[in-house]
């Protein structure tokens, strides 16, 4: 009866022992699909942290490029108010240079140049028009006449128009040529007119 028994423990002994390496068995599938699932989600993550850096850092530079923009264009109106003053000094000029009164010119030429250094020191420079094909990312088309220019030539420039910075604050308007011949414009000195 002895010998049966110890038979039996052996028995049962291998049958623990295979019944465990049958869970493991059946267990190392198991852990090793959570193992590729956790690997994954931890890929994911790392993915989205990235993304979510390089968004950040976008961001960053965007708002910094803005905050530029907006500090460079800050004085808009007042440099479109002051391109007022300049064009007045212009016509002025002009006059005084047909009554030919030298005192005056002189003074309002000083002037003239102290506000055209100004307006150059913040980034504004008048579009010239006169002569140059009508663009309207430039240009406003005021009125068609007939000129000896081409048609679709800017053939007299009613006010000036103005950049800021690479950026156009005031369009310049403008009398375009139809392509009729004229000898003599129809408004006279059209740069004399005012809006």
């Amino acid at each position: 009866m002895i010998e049966i028994e110890e038979t039996n423990d052996k028995t049962e002994e291998s049958n623990h022992q295979q019944n465990g390496s049958g869970r493991s068995k059946k267990q190392k599938p198991i852990l090793k699909d959570k193992v590729e699932r956790l690997e994954k989600e931890v890929n994911e993550l790392k993915d989205q942290k990235l993304r979510l850096a390089a968004e950040f850092d976008n961001f960053r530079r965007r708002s910094v490029s803005e905050k530029a923009s907006w500090i460079k264009n800050a004085n808009e109106r007042l440099v479109l108010e002051i391109c007022d003053i300049r064009d007045n000094f212009e016509r002025a000029l002009s006059t005084g240079q047909q009554q030919n009164d030298q005192s005056l010119l002189k003074g309002v030429e000083l002037i003239f140049q102290q506000l055209e250094a100004l307006l150059k020191r913040e980034g504004v420079t008048k579009i010239e028009a006169e002569g140059e094909d009508f663009d309207p990312r430039y240009h406003e088309a005021i009125v068609h006449i007939p000129s000896l220019l081409p048609e679709n030539k800017v053939t007299a420039v009613i006010q000036n128009g103005y950049i800021m910075n690479e950026r156009v604050i005031r369009a310049a308007r403008v009398a375009v040529s139809n392509g009729e011949k004229s000898q003599e414009h129809p408004f006279g000195n059209v740069e004399s007119i005012e809006e």
